[in-house]
C-alpha cells in the first residue's frame, strides 16, 4: 500500500495547499525561463549569424552609401544599426557645412574635432542601446536562479512541519507515516532545482556570448570612427 504512494503524480496530488501553491509558483517560473530562453537564443544566434555577414560586406565595399544601403537588408544585426546610426550623424555633421574649406587653423581644427565627437557620441549611444536590447529578459533567468531553490525549499519544509503535525496526531512515527508526507515535501525542492538550474546555465551562456558582442561593436565603433576621422572629415580639410 505504502508502495502505491511514491509515484511522482501521486506524490504532488496528495500534497498539501501551500506545497501545492509552491509547484505551481516554481512551474510558472520555469515556463517563462524556457520561453527566454529560446527567445534569446533565437535573437543572438540571428544576431551573430547576419554581423557576420554585414561585417564581411562593409569590409570589402570602398563606399560608406552603398554599405548604409545594404545594411538595411540585416534588420536582426546590431553591427549593421550601429553603423546606420553613425553613418547618418556623419551626414548631419557634413551637411551642417563645419567641413567645407575655409578658413584653416585653430577654428578649422575645433570644427572637425567637434564633429568627430558628434559622430563618436552617437556611436557610443547606438551601441549602449543594441547591448540594453541583447540583455533585456536575461535578468529574469538570475532572478530563477537565485529564489527557485529557496522556493522550494519552503515548501518542502512546509511539507515536513505538515509530516511531523501527522506523526503527533496519529501518535506514530514509522516509515509509513513519515515517509509519505516527507517525499511530498522533497518534491517542491526538486522541482526548485530543475527551474533554478537551466536558468543559471542560460544566464551565464548569454551573459558570455552578448559580453562577447559588446566586445565586437566597439571594436567596430572604433574602425568606424578611424575611417571617418583618417578618410572623409579630414580629406573636407585639405
Amino acid at each position: 500500500m505504502f508502495s502505491q504512494n511514491l509515484g511522482l503524480w501521486d506524490m504532488v496530488s496528495n500534497a498539501g495547499l501551500v506545497v501545492l501553491l509552491v509547484l505551481i509558483i516554481l512551474l510558472l517560473f520555469s515556463v517563462i525561463c524556457w520561453a527566454i530562453i529560446l527567445l534569446k537564443a533565437r535573437q543572438i544566434r540571428r544576431a551573430v549569424k547576419e554581423s557576420a555577414a554585414f561585417n564581411d560586406f562593409f569590409w570589402k565595399c570602398g563606399d560608406l552609401s552603398d554599405a548604409y544601403m545594404r545594411s538595411k537588408q540585416f534588420d536582426h544585426s546590431p553591427i549593421a544599426r550601429v553603423f546606420r546610426i553613425g553613418y547618418l550623424e556623419l551626414r548631419k555633421v557634413i551637411k551642417s557645412g563645419s567641413y567645407q574649406p575655409a578658413n584653416r587653423g585653430e577654428t578649422t581644427l575645433r570644427m572637425q574635432f567637434s564633429g568627430s565627437e558628434n559622430v563618436e557620441r552617437a556611436l557610443r549611444r547606438a551601441v549602449n542601446t543594441e547591448i540594453a536590447q541583447l540583455t533585456q529578459l536575461t535578468p529574469f533567468l538570475a532572478t530563477t536562479g537565485n529564489t527557485t531553490p529557496f522556493i522550494g525549499l519552503f515548501g518542502t519544509v512546509w511539507g515536513i512541519m505538515n509530516s511531523f503535525n501527522d506523526i503527533g496526531q496519529r501518535g506514530s512515527a514509522s516509515l509509513a507515516v513519515v515517509a509519505p508526507g516527507i517525499s511530498e515535501a522533497l518534491v517542491a525542492t526538486a522541482a526548485g532545482l530543475a527551474a533554478a538550474i537551466p536558468a543559471v546555465i542560460a544566464f551565464n551562456y548569454f551573459t558570455q556570448r552578448i559580453r562577447s558582442f559588446e566586445t565586437e561593436l566597439h571594436s567596430f565603433s572604433a574602425d568606424f570612427m578611424n575611417i571617418v576621422e583618417r578618410d572623409i572629415l579630414v580629406e573636407r580639410e585639405t
